[in-house]
């Protein structure tokens, strides 16, 4: 691989701020058509089976599933930083063994937590208090999402390849069409046959199948020594170890959100359905926000990473600043959104006047301090794109 090769993606050259808004634009497109197929879950049981569906498909099911998820996505940023310094330093043998090391990573990942999520799912949604008529459904629920649960890391860890890569455009395409299949589905699984929260869990995990098959394809047509080849899948020991120190911390950083999200998520089972269904319908709009402010963090470890790997110390210096501003811009401007609006968007997830002053109340709690989050997820992703993920 060619010097030239490497610099096409412009990420190590050009205007900073242009160049971070062309990579990450396809990004945060892409999370919010993520955030639209999950949106189309809730949209769905709210308005066609009621608020006890939308109580199992959010409420304690989506905290189980954003621990287990977000553990794997932070573990995968070792594998980020590892693509993205080979790729800026032009070593193509390393990034051959980080891409078949990560796709092994995966792999392994989803068969031991699709084990652990069949057997410990009734236990965890004890622990949590999660009320009685909408424990059933958010078992059948989980249980569907951990058996394909494979299909969500292995979209996870190609996508971050490729954008690492400098590639942001592909995943957002398959992100795209796993939305609108999603979509599709949910409307003839729940609306047409009556299948409830298994139908929606039937849907979401289609559409991640033929999103995690597009991912693979891509990473196996790559016209490049690194190219995804499934025989050469396997843990490479060097590379392997490197991507578990660096995303190792990251993915205990989500977990530990997380656990304070199962607390807070038992604390607000024990007040009733009405409030585990306002605090769903919330947090769709919450992930907004989290989604953009992630995409301009997995945008800034992948400017740090290149830009180190090419030795471009004071670029990868100003890109960091350059994106800080950028994140703060739009978080201002979301929480100012959310804040006069937040009313009618909530509208969108149900019409139970009970249900909506509760998720109010959580909006009012939490949206103001949005801003003071991009500080952290920016220097943070700064820091593991340096390898320096311990101090992160």
């Amino acid at each position: 691989m060619t010097q030239s090769k490497v610099m096409k993606n412009q990420i190590t050259e050009g205007v900073i701020w242009k160049q971070l808004l062309v990579f990450c634009f396809p990004i945060i497109l892409g999370t919010l058509f993520q955030q639209m197929y999950n949106a189309a879950d809730v949209i769905v049981v709210g308005h066609f089976v009621g608020k006890e569906a939308l109580a199992c498909v959010g409420g304690s099911s989506g905290t189980v599933i954003n621990l287990v998820v977000g553990f794997f996505v932070g573990l995968s940023s070792g594998a980020t930083v590892i693509v993205s310094r080979a790729y800026g330093a032009g070593k193509t043998a390393e990034l051959d063994k980080a891409v078949h090391a990560s796709m092994a990573l995966s792999v392994a990942g989803s068969v031991i937590l699709m084990a652990a999520g069949f057997i410990w799912t009734p236990k965890i949604l004890g622990m949590m208090d999660t009320p009685q008529e909408v424990v059933e459904g958010s078992l059948v629920y989980l249980r569907i999402y951990f058996a394909g649960i494979l299909f969500v890391f292995i979209y996870n860890i190609g996508s971050a390849i490729l954008r690492a890569m400098g590639d942001s455009r592909k995943p957002l395409y398959y992100l795209i069409v796993c939305c609108v299949i999603n979509i599709l589905l949910d409307v003839i699984l729940v609306v047409v046959f009556r299948m409830g929260v298994a139908g929606v869990a039937i849907a979401t995990v289609t559409a991640q199948a033929i999103s995690a098959a597009l991912t693979v394809r891509a990473l196996m047509r790559l016209d490049a020594a690194y190219c995804l080849k499934l025989h050469k899948i396997r843990f490479h020991r060097e590379v392997f170890f490197s991507i578990i120190w660096i995303g190792l911390p990251a993915g205990f950083q989500s977990v530990m959100n997380s656990i304070s999200g199962i607390i807070m998520q038992a604390a607000v089972n024990g007040l009733g359905t009405d409030a585990v269904a306002g605090n769903t319908a919330y947090a769709k709009l919450d992930a907004i926000f989290w989604m953009i402010s992630g995409a301009f963090s997995v945008s800034i470890a992948t400017f740090v990473g290149q830009n180190y790997g090419a030795g471009k110390y004071e670029r990868m210096r100003r890109s960091v600043w350059v994106c800080l501003g950028l994140d703060v811009l739009v978080s201002g401007g979301l929480s100012v959104l959310f804040m006069t609006c937040g009313r009618y968007l909530l509208y969108l997830f149900t019409a139970d006047a009970d249900v909506i002053n509760s998720g109010m109340e959580v909006l009012r709690a939490i949206v103001p301090y949005y801003v003071l989050v991009a500080f952290y997820e920016i220097f943070t992703s700064a820091l593991r794109g340096m390898w320096w993920s311990l101090w992160s």
